[in-house]
C-alpha cells in the first residue's frame, strides 16, 4: 500500500466508480476534479494530524512510538474510501454554487454523509501506520548499453526496500526503445530509510517482473544485458501497516 505522501490517494477512476455523472457534471460546470482531489487530500492530512495526534499508539508504550506524521500513515481501503467521497462532496459543492442546483445539492449531501460515515469507520478500525516508511520511488534514469536484448520497446520500474525487508511503492514505470543492445537502470538519490533496492522490467507495464537476484546496494546501478527473466514476483503497491491505530471519531469540516 502506498503511504499518504507518495501522491494522489484516489484516482480518476474510484470518483466515477462511485459517480458515473462526474465528468459531465464537471465539463458542464467548468470544475476541474483533479484540484478538488488534491485539496480532499490536504484537508485529509489536517484531519488525520489532529487524529493521529488525540491518542498514543495502541499496544505501544509511549516512550517507544516514534511521533504521528503523515509520512508514516499507509492508504488503506477505508482512507482511500474516506478521499473519494470527500473528493466528490467538493465537486457537488462547487456545482452546486454554480447553479444552486438541488439535485447537485442533494448529491453534495449525500456524498458528505458517506464521507462521514468513511471516516468514522476509519477511526474505528484504526489509521494504517508503518514505523521505517519509505517513500515511493521516482522514475529511474534508462541507457541503452552494449548487450543483447531483443529488440524492442522496455517498462521499467523500481522500489526502494529498508532495512526491514520492506518494499516501498514501485515508481511510475520508465520506457526506451532498444535495439542491438542492452538496458542500464540508475535510481535517483535514495529517501529515507532506504537501504536497498529492486529493479522489474518487461515488455509491457504488466509483464515486468523482478529482475535482481538480490537487493541492489543504494548508490549501485542495474545493467541488463542479456534475456529477461519473464516470470516471478512482479512491482507491488508499497508496505502494509506495522499496526494500526484507532483514534476517537472526530466532526468532519464541512
Amino acid at each position: 500500500m502506498a503511504l499518504f505522501t507518495d501522491g494522489p490517494i484516489s484516482e480518476l477512476d474510484d470518483l466515477v466508480a462511485q459517480d458515473s455523472q462526474l465528468f459531465d457534471v464537471a465539463a458542464g460546470e467548468g470544475i476541474d476534479v483533479t484540484r478538488k482531489m488534491a485539496l480532499a487530500q490536504d484537508e485529509l492530512g489536517l484531519d488525520l494530524v489532529t487524529m493521529l495526534g488525540r491518542l498514543s499508539f495502541v499496544d505501544q508504550p509511549f516512550w517507544l512510538a516514534p511521533q504521528p506524521s503523515l509520512a508514516r500513515v499507509v492508504v488503506t481501503a477505508g482512507l482511500k474510501f474516506w478521499h473519494t467521497y470527500r473528493s466528490l462532496e467538493l465537486v457537488y459543492s462547487d456545482a452546486y454554487n454554480n447553479q444552486f442546483n438541488d439535485r447537485y445539492g442533494a448529491k453534495r449531501d449525500q456524498f458528505h454523509a458517506m464521507a462521514k460515515k468513511a471516516c468514522d469507520k476509519l477511526s474505528e478500525i484504526g489509521i494504517g501506520v508503518v514505523s521505517i516508511p519509505v517513500a515511493r520511488a521516482a522514475t529511474p534514469l534508462l541507457a541503452a548499453i552494449p548487450g543483447s536484448l531483443s529488440d524492442g520497446t522496455y517498462y521499467v520500474t523500481i522500489a526502494w526496500v529498508n532495512d526491514a525487508g520492506e518494499e516501498g511503492a514501485s515508481a511510475v514505470p520508465g520506457v526506451i526503445t532498444l535495439a542491438s543492445s542492452g538496458l542500464q537502470v540508475q535510481p535517483e538519490a535514495p529517501p529515507q530509510n532506504a537501504a536497498t533496492w529492486n529493479v522489474y522490467v518487461g515488455d509491457a507495464p504488466e509483464t515486468m517482473v523482478l529482475q535482481n537476484g538480490a537487493p541492489i546496494g543504494a548508490g549501485h546501478i542495474w545493467q541488463q544485458t542479456a534475456s529477461l527473466t519473464q516470470t516471478g514476483q512482479k512491482p507491488g503497491s508499497g508496505q502494509t501497516p506495522t499496526y494500526l491505530k484507532p483514534t476517537p471519531r472526530v466532526i468532519q469540516r464541512g
